[in-house]
């Protein structure tokens, strides 16, 4: 992403490409130029007036406002006042993956001053996770693009679109990689491979099967796992909470409070 003027900005860049500007933009030109990533703007200001070359109008953009710009277009306006904004970066692949088979054709759209909670909702969780430091893993990230890239696309969804499901073999062979590998940097790509299905597909169909999107399911058995070693091993805690999987100490604590209502300290001390 590029852009016509400097501003302070916060950047979270993961191992999937996936990146979050916290903008702090000066009145003036706001141009995203053209790149292969989709990029999402939510605008964060109360109320900013702009003005739109391309249409020849002015807009009022307020709290959670979204502009869309596909890869390979150039998007943006004139802000007659500063503002604040969240961008969110998408990498080509994620894209693809997201259109899956049956909407292969399908291309995203320019999108201005959009209104939609659930997007809303994924830009904030990841704001949320710039503001702790950044904890989450690489599965947590791509999960939440895939989500975001995916509800764009179901907006213009044609309406022969029908869900499919994972076998039973496919489902297996996932679980069974999740809990051979607890202990590994997981992604939506890695066990999407493993399933042989599109990532997209996955995180839809994985939900559809366990009643959990992949990323909480992991947490879970991560959580899981770790009262085991906490129970029976003299192992310390954090390296209980490196054998599963989580950033640190107080990653693991975090999940445990929120899985079981306790902390490790508390399991160990039950003994």
């Amino acid at each position: 992403m590029k852009s016509t003027f400097d501003q302070p900005s916060t950047l979270l860049r993961t191992l999937g490409g996936v990146t979050l500007l916290a903008l702090e933009a000066p009145a003036g030109p706001f141009i995203v130029e053209s790149t292969d990533r989709l990029s999402i703007i939510l605008h964060r200001s109360a109320s900013t007036r702009t003005y739109c070359k391309e249409i020849g109008r002015h807009f009022v953009r307020r709290v959670n406002d979204i502009d869309v710009v596909p890869a390979g277009e150039v998007g943006g306006y004139e802000a007659e006042s500063d503002f604040n904004a969240l961008m969110v970066s998408i990498p080509s692949w994620m894209i693809e993956e997201a259109r899956g088979d049956i909407v292969e054709k399908q291309t995203l759209k320019a999108r201005h001053l959009l209104r939609d909670h659930r997007i809303v909702q994924l830009v904030s969780i990841l704001e949320m996770d710039r503001r702790s430091g950044f904890p989450s893993e690489r599965l947590f990230i791509d999960g939440i693009a895939m989500a975001m890239t995916s509800r764009l696309l179901s907006l213009d969804r044609p309406p022969n679109y029908k869900a499919g499901r994972l076998s039973d073999r496919q489902l297996k062979r996932v679980l069974d990689y999740i809990e051979e590998h607890m202990d590994a940097q997981l992604s939506l790509d890695t066990l999407s491979k493993v399933a042989a299905v599109s990532s997209s597909h996955l995180r839809t169909w994985f939900k559809a099967a366990t009643g959990s999107s992949v990323h909480r399911f992991v947490l879970r058995r991560r959580t899981e796992r770790a009262r085991e070693m906490l129970l029976e091993t003299a192992l310390s805690i954090s390296e209980v909470a490196e054998m599963t999987g989580f950033a640190n100490q107080s990653h693991l604590t975090q999940w445990m409070r929120r899985e079981t209502g306790s902390t490790p300290r508390v399991i160990r001390k039950s003994r």
